[in-house]
């Protein structure tokens, strides 16, 4: 990881003869922080915690031991490198010039808003940085981040699903507590599909249900609909299923929403179960039958 010589930025646990077709990626609950990013930052202590999916990977972890699961964690922090964001999906003025070449597509609203690529600002806290980013940086961020964790995760999907025929991704994170948005009470998790894109209809109508059936107010794609993790890696024509699931923080966390809290172990049964419920519905569904040779 760059600025941290000898730590991975991510790690893969994904043993041979796996029980289920099931990957848990965790890409933004990553609290390694090189020395060099946080003397950068303007408030270190209170951007990180607002930026990470605070202790989500203890979930992710726990499930992942619990059902055999593949799991895929982060260990490089948001701060240095959205892993849900594209490429070139970024507030460039934090760039020093001359800019690097980078494809030509229109930067995202959230990276206009400050949460591209490299972050840039957060409601309630302003500026994150002190200085801009050199190109070179970006560039090693990239090659040695951002490039890694995609092509492990496209791997990995891609053994899964010559094993079994199918496979499903669940890119898990968790969000600040939400309003009620008109509900009688706020939702607890939102399930994102990218609004039917990345996902078969009945493994998302499954996700939601199970969710439903713990107590736990579910949404579908709003707020959350999911990012770039969705629209690089899930492909249901061809049998790679991705789903986003966002939890409470409330859910798992103490009051301060810091460290975890009385409610991690009913959280771990829950997504534990979802995982279980979702592995069963996909081998047991059309879309689940081997493919034919290519």
């Amino acid at each position: 990881m760059p600025g941290m010589e000898g730590q991975p930025s991510f790690t893969l646990d994904m043993p041979a003869g796996l029980p289920l077709p099931v990957l848990i990626a965790v890409p933004h609950a990553g609290r390694l922080y090189p020395p060099e990013l946080t003397a950068r930052m303007r408030l270190p202590v209170v951007a990180s915690i607002r930026l990470e999916d605070r202790l989500v990977d203890l979930v992710g972890r726990a499930v992942a031991r619990r059902t055999g699961a593949a799991l895929l964690v982060a260990q490089a922090p948001r701060a240095m490198i959205d892993l849900n964001r594209g490429p070139a999906d970024m507030d460039w003025d934090m760039v020093t010039r001359p800019w690097p070449a980078r494809p030509q597509h229109v930067t995202s609203s959230r990276a206009r808003s400050g949460l591209g690529l490299i972050p840039r600002r957060l409601s309630g806290v302003g500026e994150l940085w002190r200085e801009q980013v050199a190109p070179w940086e970006l560039e090693e961020r990239l090659a040695r981040v951002h490039r890694p964790y995609h092509q492990a995760l496209n791997d990995a999907l891609a053994c899964l699903r010559a094993q079994w025929g199918a496979v499903l991704l669940l890119d898990l994170h968790s969000m600040p507590p939400l309003g009620s948005r008109g509900l009688s009470i706020a939702a607890a998790c939102v399930i994102g599909d990218r609004f039917g894109v990345t996902c078969a209809p009945d493994l998302a109508a499954a996700a939601i249900g199970q969710m439903a059936a713990y107590g736990r107010q579910p949404a579908h794609n709003r707020p959350y609909a999911g990012g770039y993790v969705l629209d690089r890696h899930g492909a249901p024509g061809r049998h790679t299923h991705a789903l986003q699931l966002e939890l409470c923080r409330t859910l798992y966390l103490d009051s301060h929403l810091q460290d975890a809290g009385p409610g991690l172990s009913r959280t771990i049964d829950e997504v534990a179960g979802l995982v279980q419920r979702l592995a069963a519905e996909l081998t047991s569904s059309a879309s689940a039958m081997p493919m034919a040779a290519e």
